[in-house]
């Protein structure tokens, strides 16, 4: 088996892997899967009330988790796939624990091909897509550089080499609003000034 067989396989059993973005590592469960999902929380010591996103291999997988506006749908076929977190409306397969019990939920398509790679051998199953680090330490940019908690958690470690470091913009759409500015924040404030 490939590493991202064993990655894939490691998800699909509820385990956590570690995986490359073109932002930073990003920590991997199953994201439809509560017991996998509150693993991944434990792993990062993150806080219960504090929602993850999911990643997803391209925009059309993701209308099976989010029920996207069309003004969202054609902001995500803008910037995704790319270093954005757009914020959707959850459909009911998406479990309580990764959104803290919002009724919205993040959406990522990193654009890297280890990433992608990773996402395509578990679809149409989504992924969280929330960085692998213990929370309130520094995003990893090297899988050399894991949280020993994180490595001991995980599975399998897809190692990518040195990703970029600038976190990805998360963005609410439908109320035009920037949660957390990261990569090409610019670009989508100008675009939702325009649109």
């Amino acid at each position: 088996m490939t590493d991202i067989e064993d990655a894939a396989a490691a998800i699909r059993s509820g385990e956590l892997v570690v995986y490359p973005t073109e932002t930073v590592y990003g920590l991997a469960a199953d994201a439809v899967d509560a017991d996998a999902v509150e693993r991944a929380f434990a792993a990062k010591g993150r806080d219960r009330s504090n929602p993850m996103s999911l990643g997803v291999p391209d925009v059309e997988t993701a209308a099976e988790y989010v029920e996207p506006t069309d003004r969202e749908r054609e902001f995500m076929d803008e910037f995704l796939p790319g270093p954005v977190t757009v914020v959707c409306q959850r459909r009911s397969s998406v479990p309580d624990v990764l959104t803290a019990g919002k009724d919205r939920v993040g959406v990522r398509v990193p654009d890297h091909d280890l990433a992608l790679e990773l996402l395509d051998e578990v679809a149409p199953t989504p992924i969280t897509a929330t960085s692998a680090n213990v929370s309130g330490r520094a995003s990893v940019l090297d899988a050399a550089d894991l949280d020993e908690e994180i490595r001991e958690a995980a599975a399998v470690v897809l190692d990518g080499g040195e990703t970029a470091g600038t976190e990805s913009t998360v963005v609410d759409v439908s109320a035009g609003t920037i949660h957390r500015r990261g990569a090409m924040a610019d670009e989508i404030e100008a675009w939702l000034a325009e649109h």
